[in-house]
């Protein structure tokens, strides 16, 4: 088989197996599911947060030989003032259309910040899967074997964080036939990084450090400004256990996931 086919078939894998995966919890019946998402959002924020600081932003940092360390920060930084700017122009075309303020549900719509959370999270997804996509075809282009290997270690790290998509999507106000379409269509960022990387991997190298940097603000940004803020509104002590507990297994998982598989 032709290394290019090899490619497309695996990044393919590598992006739709963990949302697969992860789609589980669309199968569930819609009380036990509104149940559930709650004490899901709390989880999400720990694998969102793990996958930032214990994946992306180390292997950006990896690359800092040749790239001054102060640029990623730089970028960093600037990626969050970018998706702030982003969720505003989110919320300001909802009011434009509702005619709302953006911070106060009412009895047909979700707050309009839940529903840029949604927005802001495929953007973050799709950009973290398209650098999956060049990881993908850096290791073919290297060995078959470690394609194969790669992008089945991808999908693997990957279900935490797409269930944690998920719960962000339906937690945002996106039906579940809505929110499976997304993920889907984000899923195929994977393949889009390894096409491009395929024909132009060297010229890509340089910029690799900067895309994963792109995705792990969105990540910290999501979590930060948009969900966390949310968990306020139940400050009980056992609520707030409860939140610290799930937080702390999301950031775990990704720890685990990543130390086992890398």
């Amino acid at each position: 088989m032709a290394l290019f086919a090899w490619i497309i078939i695996f990044s393919l894998i590598g992006g739709l197996l963990s949302v697969a995966l992860a789609s589980s919890i669309l199968l569930l019946p819609d009380k036990t599911r509104s149940n559930l998402i709650p004490h899901l959002v709390s989880f999400a924020i720990g694998t969102l947060l793990g996958a930032a600081f214990l994946g992306l932003i180390p292997h950006a940092l990896e690359h800092t030989v040749s790239i001054d360390a102060h640029n990623i920060g730089m970028t960093l930084l600037l990626s969050l003032l970018g998706f702030f700017v982003l969720e505003k122009m989110v919320l300001w075309r909802h009011c434009h259309h509702d005619h709302c303020d953006a911070h106060t549900p009412d009895s047909n719509h979700r707050p309009k910040t839940q529903q840029a959370a949604g927005t802001l999270i495929l953007v973050g997804d799709t950009t973290h899967n398209f650098v999956d996509g060049i990881l993908i075809a850096a290791a073919f282009l290297t060995d078959i074997h470690l394609g194969i290997v790669t992008a089945l270690a991808i999908a693997a790290h990957e279900i935490p964080q797409e269930l944690g998509d998920f719960v962000i999507l339906l937690h945002s106000g996106f039906k579940r036939s809505k929110a499976l379409y997304y993920n889907i269509i984000s899923s195929l960022g994977t393949l889009a990084g390894a096409i491009l990387a395929y024909f132009f991997l060297v010229d890509m190298q340089n910029l690799l450090p900067y895309i994963l940097i792109i995705a792990a603000a969105s990540f910290i940004y999501i979590a930060v400004a948009d969900l966390i803020p949310g968990l306020h509104h139940k400050n009980q002590p056992r609520e707030t256990a409860q939140q610290i507990i799930l937080i702390s297994l999301g950031v775990m998982l990704i720890y685990f996931t990543h130390s086992t598989l890398h």
